[in-house]
């Protein structure tokens, strides 16, 4: 194995990925608490919703709301999520609450017409005015690339494709580039020779990875990714959100399950994990159903209880009786 990063950032991204794909429409209060939640726990960047028009995604329609209630506190950076120039446009209108744009696109024709209804060329050119713009308001851009690892409509989408489109939202002003498995497709043997090439062909341009856990991956992927050297990823507390298009599809990987991994591998993120679980748990209460998270049901790993030298992390695990 290669040697690990000593810590990883990660951005937050339930309150948009998750919330905009649960069939009811979570109260404006209540998306302001869990976010103000989420910057309680030590996340630094949290993408808090998304300018779309409101008969598209219903459940984000309250955007300007949302964000004009939340707390801003020091050291969390804010992001949103803009399609194109007019959502940038209505989300300049609170220019001051937030650090970020985020914009995407897919890398399979298909998927890109289902979801917004134009070729990726059509995207791209539409994408560069807005970052122009977002970058002129001093704003921090990433592109996310949707289908990396897959799409469910055309099978592989050649990597030499995805890069080519990584490489056009840097040159129009990407400081960051996220690749997707929008649908629960990747192997980790898959994501590391992904980033090994990326890594190759994209210097200077900060990689995250994006995991959906559809077929129970989702934590064997960010390791994999891990190995090669990628320390920046997106996860949503709780396991919310997801994909609608493959049948039984999950959410993203639990940024708590994330968490817990890092910090058991000795891994730092400056989050604390037990208010990160609060929060989900919370979230689990206002929809009032189970969510996926595993650390959600089994709770952190406490050390102190099960190490034998009082809570080292990585100590030898006490012998357990089999009677």
């Amino acid at each position: 194995m290669t040697e690990l990063p000593s810590s990883v950032r990660i951005r937050e991204v339930g309150p948009r990925d998750g919330f905009q794909n649960e069939p009811e429409t979570i109260p404006t209060a209540e998306k302001i608490r869990l976010v103000d939640m989420l910057s309680e726990s030590g996340l630094k960047r949290i993408e808090v919703t998304s300018f779309v028009r409101p008969e598209v995604i219903p459940q984000l329609a309250d955007a300007g709301e949302v964000l004009a209630g939340v707390q801003r506190r020091d050291g969390v950076a804010f992001s949103v999520l803009v399609p194109n120039e007019r959502g940038l446009e209505r989300a300049l209108g609170l220019r001051d609450r937030f650090d970020e744009v985020n914009v995407f696109v897919s890398a399979s024709e298909t998927h890109n017409r289902k979801n917004v209804n134009r070729t990726i060329e059509e995207s791209l050119s539409g994408l560069e005015r807005t970052l122009a713009a977002a970058r002129e308001e001093g704003l921090r851009c990433e592109g996310v690339i949707s289908t990396s690892f897959g799409c469910p409509y055309e099978g592989e989408v050649p990597q030499d494709r995805v890069f080519g489109i990584a490489e056009r939202l840097a040159a129009a002003g990407c400081a960051e580039v996220g690749f997707g498995d929008t649908t629960g497709m990747a192997n980790p043997r898959q994501v590391g020779g992904f980033f090994a090439a990326a890594r190759g062909r994209l210097a200077g341009v900060e990689l995250t990875a994006h995991f959906h856990n559809t077929r129970g991956q989702g934590l064997a992927n960010v390791l994999s990714a891990l190995e090669q050297g990628v320390d920046s990823f997106e996860s949503s507390f709780g396991e919310l959100g997801g994909c609608p298009v493959p049948p039984g599809a999950t959410g993203n990987i639990a940024s708590e399950d994330v968490v817990s991994m890092l910090h058991e591998m000795g891994i730092e993120t400056g989050i604390d994990l037990p208010a990160l679980v609060g929060a989900s748990r919370e979230a689990q209460e206002a929809l009032g159903r189970p969510l996926g998270s595993h650390v959600l049901v089994a709770g952190p790993v406490d050390w102190r209880r099960d190490a034998p030298d009082g809570g080292r992390p990585g100590a030898a695990r006490r012998p357990r009786s089999t009677d």
